[in-house]
């Protein structure tokens, strides 16, 4: 049988100073969210990581199935944050994923608000944080990460339209193990940095390829139209609409509006 994708990564070195200190493997879990949070419900330090060949039952944003057959990546990382950095923990990780995919695969991604990973528009990865609370206590953290590797996108109506595969847009085979490394080293690294007070809101704005576009912010059955002007310190949307009002939005789903980027905006990471 050959080495597993986490025996791999750390045969060539994980070197960072929470996240992977302990990491838990299954060949195939109904989903590594779940796994991470009854770890830590039985005391698991923070900067755990499950990650799984395939998941059963796994989801993304909004109780959406996610697709994870064979051949992509999934994990999930444990934090335990106070309630400044807990809203962070969805950019950090937009960053470090974003930041991976172009090292390792040589592509060019953006992210999409509030935590979709796009390459040319089509999905590549996905981003979930989930909390658990005991009163006004944070107790635990839990974000997961998808990244579609091999994905057959045409196997699926879903993802037909949708979704890209890494394997595919690099026109190569991308090596998991080396990708799943980066990304959680870069995650160490950002949250580090958050534990000291540097946001990664600066550089997660310079990968947004939301601002400036005419979009659609539905949440909970509401619709607002409007301008992507910038987002708070929070990574809240804030959106200017028709009338001239300036909303903060905190989530939903965001489809461009017909139409055109608002001149003087630009999309180009720049890291």
């Amino acid at each position: 049988m050959p080495p597993s994708i986490v025996a791999q990564m750390l045969r060539t070195g994980l070197y960072t100073a929470i996240i992977g200190r302990s990491v838990r493997y299954y060949q195939s879990t109904a989903s590594t969210m779940d796994d991470a949070a009854q770890w830590a419900r039985d005391g698991a330090d923070e900067g755990a990581v499950v990650v799984a060949e395939t998941q059963t039952a796994s989801r993304g944003r909004l109780g959406r199935r996610w697709v994870s057959d064979a051949g992509n990546l999934y994990f999930s990382v444990l934090f335990r944050p106070d309630a400044a950095a807990l809203a962070l923990l969805s950019p950090l990780t937009g960053v470090a994923v974003a930041r991976s995919i172009r090292q390792v695969a040589g592509l060019h991604p953006a992210i999409k608000w509030p935590n979709d990973i796009t390459i040319d528009g089509r999905k590549v990865a996905g981003i979930l944080a989930e909390s658990a609370l005991s009163g006004a206590r944070i107790e635990q953290a839990v974000v997961g990460v998808g990244v579609n590797i091999a994905l057959d996108v045409s196997a699926d109506p879903e993802t037909a339209e949708t979704a890209a595969s890494l394997n595919d847009l690099a026109g190569s085979e991308v090596d998991r193990s080396e990708l799943l490394r980066r990304a959680l080293q870069h995650m160490d690294a950002l949250y580090l940095d958050l534990r000291r007070g540097r946001s990664p809101i600066p550089e997660w704005r310079r990968w947004l390829d939301t601002l400036g576009q005419r979009v659609v912010v539905t949440h909970h059955d509401v619709s607002n139209t409007g301008l992507a002007e910038d987002v708070d310190e929070h990574g809240n949307l804030l959106l200017r609409t028709d009338d001239g009002q300036l909303l903060t939005l905190t989530a939903g789903d965001i489809t461009l509006r017909t139409g055109s980027r608002h001149s003087g905006e630009s999309t180009s990471p720049r890291t």
